[in-house]
């Protein structure tokens, strides 16, 4: 990048210094043969007809103030049929144009010279005698003009068989660009409505982009809508002021600032394109690209200022050149944004270089070293157009990629969130799952004895209630059978507790082993003391129940850690749910049937009757 602004500025200057003619070489000649104005033919080659004569500082045509004072030996020159452009030059040029009216009808013509950036232009037409015209130009109040119009319009009216010699003197600080046209007042007037209508169009046109990426930015607050307003409302007001348009409807008396808005308004359109390009491109902060606009956006500052202290010709010498650094810079950059993946770039490049190439055509047309300075502006707006179409087109392009990006973020982050869901899902079931677990093994243990897994007085407390009834809505018969281990204190005593632990173990698996039913439940609810809850058995046949456990607990014997052989034997008691007795009825009656059990010599069983009502 470096090193092509090496090579590039040196260029630019060499080619803005260089003070050339279009019409390059002419013949001398003393003689400007006359314009049949009646002629379209040769109203279409009014250059074949112009003389000029150019004066530098200290020859006395460039001090002379009108034809008169000129000398008669002056060295005119033909035109050719080239337009007299030329570039900076603190020169004094003399135009002179014989117009005759053949016709024997008085006719109105008018002489337009379509450049308007011009210090000072004074037309002189002399008949029989010499009257200076007009006098006007950027130092003079645009009304001087006479005719309200951005180009300078010389009315030219002329009787049957007359002759009229026009001489234009003209002076200017910048370049000079003189296309002379004779005109019919109706091809003037069509001219001008057709070129109102482009520029209509055209500055219509930026005006309506600018507002609605003003509102862009307003609405998003994204940085560069507001940047490409503010370039293209700069470009734009740039362009309305070189179209002489400025000067016409916002500073007419402003005589002088004509020159200074031009080198101040394409700092700013310089600075603009700077700050849109480097947030366009979204160029790397820190990166060489970012250090070289940065410093570009400086200079233009710099040149904004300069352009109210330096001379015209060189402040416009300054702001064009750096201005087209400027467009070459982000025409690279943009390149090599492009060649780094970002898609926008592809578009941001086609648009800048056609914005390149009507830049520079422009400037060497402004600048005195191409003809035709109007097709050069129609050029410039083309260019300038086509850029607006393919950045705003570039814009979407852009937007289209963050949106984009943006749905890839929000589905990579719906797919994480999915799979985030389904891991919690599945860590919350396993989680459910083992609490469940818990929650199963937590009931076990509530309502289960740690010592024997038999049931636990909870579960009895819990299940005789509907037990009961259940007894009752169905008729059938409920049981329950209290048992006792005989002299168990003596056990504890004589052996220990963990012989005894064993020996309620012991108890526990016989009563497992006769209790066979499903829905028969053993219990332990005491520390030696069992109980039978028999749902659907009589009493007679709790009490075989009961009568087979002793049997089975008394022919067992237990060996002790010494060795020695321990029988184990128990009461019980049994009672079966009467009409209208609750369940603590119930297990009253079969704890005394215990204790008779007991009273009566111990491992037997004995039956409580329900007593009378």
């Amino acid at each position: 990048m470096l090193l092509y602004l090496r090579c590039f500025i040196p260029f630019v200057a060499l080619l803005l210094a260089t003070d050339v003619a279009v019409a390059a070489h002419p013949a001398q000649t003393e003689h400007c043969p006359p314009l049949e104005a009646n002629d379209p033919q040769q109203r279409a080659s009014l250059m074949d007809h112009v003389c000029y004569l150019s004066a530098t500082p200290g020859e006395p045509a460039h001090s002379a103030s009108n034809p008169a004072e000129l000398s008669a030996d002056s060295l005119w020159k033909a035109a050719n049929g080239h337009d007299l452009v030329f570039s900076h030059t603190n020169a004094v040029y003399w135009v002179r144009l014989n117009v005759r009216n053949s016709g024997a009808t008085r006719q109105l013509w008018y002489l337009k010279l379509n450049y308007p950036l011009l210090d000072e232009v004074t037309f002189w037409q002399a008949g029989e005698d010499v009257t200076e015209a007009i006098a006007t130009g950027d130092q003079y109040p645009f009304m001087s003009r006479g005719i309200d119009y951005r180009y300078f319009l010389l009315p030219v009216t002329l009787g049957g068989n007359e002759n009229t010699t026009i001489t234009i003197r003209i002076q200017s600080s910048g370049a000079l660009n003189v296309p002379l046209s004779l005109e019919t007042p109706a091809a003037t007037i069509a001219q001008s409505n057709h070129l109102t209508l482009v520029h209509g169009l055209f500055y219509g046109a930026l005006l309506v982009f600018s507002a609605f990426n003003l509102l862009l930015f307003f609405s998003s607050g994204t940085a560069y809508y507001f940047y490409n307003a503010f370039y293209m409302a700069s470009l734009g007001l740039f362009l309305f002021a070189m179209g002489g348009f400025a000067n016409q409807y916002f500073w007419p008396d402003s005589t002088g600032f004509a020159n200074t808005s031009i080198p101040m308004l394409m700092s700013i359109s310089s600075l603009a394109m700077t700050l849109f390009g480097r947030s366009f491109l979204e160029v790397h902060p820190h990166s060489r690209a970012d250090r070289v606009l940065k410093g570009l956006a400086l200079v233009s500052l710099a040149l904004l200022a300069f352009a109210f202290m330096l001379p015209y010709n060189k402040s416009i010498v300054l702001s064009t050149t750096v201005a087209l650094m400027i467009i070459a810079s982000l025409f690279v950059i943009g390149l090599v944004r492009w060649r780094q993946g970002y898609l926008p770039a592809k578009w941001y490049v086609m648009a800048w270089s056609g914005m390149l190439a009507g830049a520079l055509i422009y400037s060497l047309a402004a600048f005195g070293y191409l003809a035709d300075f109007l097709a050069r502006e129609i050029f410039m707006q083309v260019a300038v157009g086509a850029q607006v179409i393919l950045l705003n087109y570039a814009m979407v392009q852009r937007w289209r990629l963050l949106n984009q990006k943006l749905l890839d973020v929000e589905q990579n982050a719906r797919t994480n969130l999915e799979l985030k869901v389904h891991e919690r899902t599945a860590q919350l079931r396993n989680t459910m799952r083992e609490l469940e677990r818990a929650n199963r093994q937590l009931a076990t243990l509530s309502l289960n004895d740690a010592l024997t897994g038999l049931h636990n007085r909870r579960h009895l407390d819990n299940l005789l209630p509907e037990l009961c009834a259940e007894s009752r809505r169905s008729g059938l018969p409920l049981t329950i059978a209290l048992l006792d281990a005989d002299h168990f204190k003596a056990v504890n005593d004589d052996w220990g507790h963990d012989f005894g632990d064993q020996c309620l173990q012991h108890m526990a698996d016989i009563l497992r082993r006769h209790v066979k039913r499903p829905r028969d439940v053993a219990i332990r609810f005491g520390g030696e003391e069992f109980a039978i809850l028999l749902p659907g058995t009589g009493s007679d046949g709790a009490c075989r129940l009961c009568e087979q456990i002793l049997e089975d607990l008394a022919g067992s014997r237990i060996t002790t850690g010494s060795g020695e052989s321990v029988i184990l034997t128990m009461s019980a008691g049994v009672a079966t749910l009467a009409t209208g007795e609750d369940e603590r009825e119930l297990f009253r009656r079969a704890d005394d049937a215990l204790y008779r059990a007991k009273a009566a010599g111990r491992n037997r069983a004995e039956q409580s009757e329900p007593e009378p009502s």
